[in-house]
């Protein structure tokens, strides 16, 4: 499948997939909380064809929440309540058009899933959710059952746009033993 991201960069896309393609030995199934279009999720859904892992993501689809205090940048003005909104049907019909399996697809704010929403192991999670808040409460659920030697990737990391992103990933590994490498705006979590 070709490379088609307007929000993930060519060499974010290779790395995403790189790790992903590792983490095909590890026990549990791919996460992807903030999907957007589902550009990296149809990815995602082809690498993981035939494997018998599963595909969970979800996002609020109603586009971005509002901005927090810890979100506000200068040069983030462009990032407001309501963009990037796209349709959960929308994001279905893709992979429908794609031939690819559809993946489980939850509709909800991060702040409002529960363990019971994801997979009992986790063996590769990527986190898009733009603001402070938003990858708190992902990595708040992804953590407790990330597979050992399973990967998180949190996208944004490293956007001057997005100030909240890097607060929130500081603020949980601080607490963690876990390596972390920065590839571009993005942070990969080795747990």
């Amino acid at each position: 499948m070709a490379w088609n991201n307007d929000q993930v960069s060519r060499t974010e896309t290779d790395k995403i997939l790189e790790v992903a393609r590792d983490c095909l030995e590890v026990a549990g199934d791919f996460v992807e909380l903030g999907c957007y279009k589902g550009d990296t999720s149809l990815l995602l859904a082809d690498l993981l064809r035939g494997t018998g892992k599963l595909l969970y993501i979800y996002d609020s689809f109603e586009g971005l929440p509002e901005k927090r205090a810890e979100d506000e940048s200068a040069v983030g003005e462009n990032f407001k309540g309501g963009e990037l909104y796209v349709t959960k049907r929308e994001v279905k019909e893709r992979f429908l058009r794609a031939n690819l399996p559809v993946p489980v697809i939850k509709k909800a704010w991060f702040n409002e899933l529960t363990d019971a929403d994801l997979p009992e192991k986790i063996a590769f999670s990527f986190l898009d959710g733009d603001f402070y808040e938003s990858i708190k409460d992902s990595l708040k659920l992804v953590e407790g059952k990330m597979a050992e030697g399973g990967i998180i990737i949190v996208h944004d990391y490293n956007n001057a746009a997005l100030p909240g992103v890097a607060r929130a990933v500081d603020e949980w590994i601080a607490k963690k033993d876990y390596n972390k490498i920065v590839v571009e705006s993005m942070v990969i979590i080795e747990t």
